[in-house]
């Protein structure tokens, strides 16, 4: 049995209309939006498919300023887009 979770997209790298991964994040008890992590590379049809339900990040963005590192232990930052945090999708989860 694969286990899973919901997460909220708050912000992707690559393009709008065109998604290489979502940076995801949950709630916490005080109504903020925390990072918990990203989805690996999207397929170009997975990514296709969530483009048309994101919105670019209005302003005040819960993540407005926040850098996101490439990888563990990485100096390298990530370029990503801010988009509404609207969406919730499902991921698995690794490791369990």
């Amino acid at each position: 049995m694969r286990e899973t979770t919901e997460a909220i997209v708050g912000a992707v790298t690559g393009s709008l209309t065109a998604p290489s991964s979502l940076l995801l994040g949950r709630y916490d008890d005080q109504g903020h939006l925390e990072y918990v992590g990203r989805t690996t590379t999207l397929t170009r049809a997975a990514g296709a498919a969530v483009a048309d339900l994101l919105a670019r990040g209005r302003r005040g963005h819960p993540w407005t300023g926040w850098s996101f590192s490439a990888g563990w232990g990485s100096q390298e930052k990530l370029n990503v887009m801010l988009v509404e945090p609207e969406l919730v999708v499902e991921v698995g989860q690794a490791g369990r």
